[in-house]
């Protein structure tokens, strides 16, 4: 199979679908690997050394385009790019389509086969595609709150972590999953006061084994949480319902009650956001204010910190990418069913409930589809 690797062109996005390593990887298995020349510098791997792995470099994402079976990306393809894909090519890359209506349509558009890293699932119940950039925005998240939390900012002008004599900020993290666990493992180190709120009694039990008195618990009432939001200097949102759209938690008008000068981090944007109030922003312009509430919403974050998340990243889906390369996307479905929860879009149809319920579409089965 050929398989290419455009470079990414998203706002600040210097990660890229295929390090030297997994490309090595694909070659040895029979395959053909062509990518966009410098898309690995956000990483720090030059052309030379995809080369040295056994990749062809080439000079324009066009070209990727229009030559490469199956493309491996990083971000949901922006509209230059899904209008250059096509009927019976495979598309593999993060996509979040639910809050997305004009990436959808393109897709549909194309013909393409578009399986989502995001939808793709483990024995465990888990999303092992999804993990590990969730753990990634996690952990920035207190990174990114306690500067948005400096004055020049429009924030409180709190530190995180306070001082001898001074309390330090109180954190409330919406969402106990991968993103919130980690998101609070930081705001603890960095000496903050640091509260989850999740609907799962096993989850916050096992947030409590694992930090104990550290980090304090609380089962998400609609009471419990709006008195806990309105008394934080920081709140993160980390709620995800696998596919679909995220839930607006809290309103515009419950913003008025919260501490003027607090910090929104909506980790949860990718999905449209789990405050109502969020719109995705970039990394050059990352926050906004509404109501003296400060909004960090990049939809991007791991991008900021690309070769961390390229690595990790590559950990995950490279044994997804050889199956899909060995044995064709059909196959390699119909062979693994937590592969196949992946596919969201195949030949003008979506095939994956929560994006077809969000948006409007027919549902058309995967059992319909693999046939």
């Amino acid at each position: 199979m050929l398989i290419g690797v455009p470079k990414e062109i998203k706002n600040h996005e210097y990660r890229v679908g295929l390090t030297p390593s997994s490309v090595r990887e694909l070659v040895a298995h029979g395959h053909k690997v062509k990518i966009e020349t410098t898309a690995g510098a956000g990483i720090g791997c030059a052309d030379d050394d995809y080369i040295a792995a056994g990749a062809e470099i080439s000079q324009s994402a066009s070209d990727i385009f229009a030559t490469a079976e199956m493309v491996i990306k990083v971000k949901e393809p922006q509209k230059v790019e899904y209008e250059q894909l096509r009927e019976g090519q495979l598309l593999f890359t993060y996509l979040h389509l639910a809050p997305d209506p004009d990436q959808t349509a393109g897709l549909l558009k194309s013909g393409v086969t578009a399986i989502a890293y995001e939808t793709v699932t483990d024995r465990n119940g888990g999303l092992p595609l999804l993990a590990p950039m969730s753990e990634v925005a996690g952990r920035m998240a207190p990174q990114v709150g306690a500067s948005a939390l400096q004055k020049a900012n429009g924030g409180r002008g709190m530190l995180l972590g306070g001082v001898p004599g001074v309390a330090p900020a109180k954190v409330v993290v919406i969402g106990g999953g991968v993103v919130g666990t980690n998101a609070a493992r930081i705001a603890v180190g960095m000496g903050a006061d640091v509260i989850i709120l999740d609907k799962n009694v096993k989850r916050l039990t096992y947030i409590d084994d694992l930090f104990g008195p550290r980090i304090k618990t609380q089962y998400a009432t609609i009471d419990d949480t709006e008195a806990l939001v309105y008394d934080a200097d920081m709140v993160v949102g980390a709620v995800l319902i696998p596919g679909a759209a995220a839930p607006k938690l809290i309103k515009k008008d419950q913003l008025s009650k919260m501490k003027p000068g607090s910090v929104i981090v909506d980790v949860a944007i990718d999905q449209g956001g789990c405050f109502e109030t969020s719109k995705a922003t970039t990394h050059a312009d990352p926050i906004y204010i509404v109501d003296d509430i400060v909004h960090y919403c990049v939809a991007n974050m791991p991008g900021a910190v690309a070769r961390t998340s390229t690595f990790a990243l590559n950990n995950a889906t490279l044994p997804f990418a050889l199956a899909l390369a060995d044995k064709g996307w059909n196959q390699a479905c119909k062979d693994d069913s937590h592969l196949a929860a992946g596919l969201n879009v195949h030949n003008g149809k979506v095939t994956y409930k929560a994006v077809a319920d969000a948006l409007g579409y027919d549902y058309i089965p995967l059992e319909t589809v693999l046939a």
